[in-house]
């Protein structure tokens, strides 16, 4: 594993198990502040931190089995696990959701004077603080290591904010009011917020699990294609790309002069492969087919001179998306 790598996969581990023992710490303590109020919002915000820590756990597993290299039985690598465990946390969310709802339910047709009431907002209002700066920090750990699952568990916490937020807002207002079925009707609206993140999740990882096309990946190697091009390049199709966890596997055809030895074939493959994986800092997967070059690629060919020349240069076919990953050559 390059060093990069190693840097990346510590640095994922440790945000992890960050995760996973304050997560432990800030779920004891909603549930000490729903023992002092009896709050069936604040209960539901304790029972979705229960969520949250089983996802850390899940997330720790997926980064520790991701980072296993290549073999006989996953020649890919192991990086979509990654996908599970963001299905597997956006399912968890929607299930908490599930349990606010009926939660909800029960205090808004059926309430209940809440007791020690400013006691528990206080306490909650810290936990949300602490569980802000542990999502954020999450979520630019995942963004910086290429992690999805650290990303989606750093979303989850977030989730879990929205709903800290929204209860103590719900109940500072019943506590104003004297409206006790507020509680109920402020879960009820923080659990549709959770829903849609939940559903987010599952989307994403669908298409990763399905390998959906990744629009700005591709938009990405276009483009340093194109910057890096040469002359005897002449062109490129059948491009095509996908990311399994940190990793990106792609592949495509490169048309060069057909009178170039096979060794030399050779070199300008290499050399392609060299500049992306220098971009992806050596997490890549490039598979290059080299096409021989043909009578009708003439007009869009850079190559002079050129003794195998049947026509004019007209203009080199721009490196567009939809010219890359186009299905033919001419």
């Amino acid at each position: 594993m390059p060093l990069a790598e190693t840097r990346r996969q510590r640095l994922r581990l440790v945000a992890v198990s960050a995760s996973i023992l304050v997560g432990t710490a800030l779920m004891a303590g909603k549930f000490y502040a729903f023992w002092l109020t009896q709050s069936a919002a604040i209960l539901s915000d304790a029972l979705e931190s229960i969520i949250n820590v089983a996802a850390s756990s899940f997330a720790l597993a997926s980064v520790l089995i991701a980072a296993q290299a290549p073999d006989a039985a996953h020649p890919y690598g192991h990086g979509k696990i990654e996908y599970f465990s963001a299905g597997f946390e956006g399912a968890l969310i929607i299930l908490a959701a599930a349990g606010i709802f009926y939660q909800a339910w029960q205090q808004f047709f059926h309430p209940r004077p809440l007791p020690h009431l400013e006691g528990g907002l206080l306490i909650l209002t810290g936990v949300s603080l602490v569980n802000l700066a542990l999502g954020l920090g999450l979520i630019l750990v995942g963004r910086r290591t290429q992690s999805l699952t650290l990303v989606a568990d750093g979303k989850h916490v977030l989730t879990d904010v929205y709903t800290s937020v929204g209860v103590v807002v719900g109940l500072g207002l019943m506590w104003a009011t004297g409206w006790i079925w507020l509680d109920g009707a402020v879960a009820f609206l923080v659990g549709l917020n959770i829903v849609v993140t939940g559903a987010q999740l599952l989307r994403q990882a669908g298409a990763g699990l399905m390998d959906t096309s990744d629009p700005d990946l591709l938009a990405e190697i276009c483009d340093l294609l194109a910057r890096r091009r040469k002359y005897i390049w002449i062109d490129i199709h059948r491009l095509r790309s996908r990311r399994a966890g940190s990793r990106i596997l792609l592949d495509f055809h490169l048309i060069l002069p057909r009178d170039l030895t096979l060794a030399e074939s050779h070199q300008e493959v290499k050399e392609v492969e060299k500049i992306i994986e220098e971009h992806f800092r050596g997490q890549a997967d490039i598979l290059i087919h080299a096409d021989p070059c043909a009578d009708p690629e003439c007009p869009v060919c850079g190559r002079e001179p050129c003794s195998l020349r049947r026509e004019e240069t007209r203009r080199q076919r721009l490196w567009r998306q939809d010219v890359l990953t186009s299905r033919r050559s001419g």
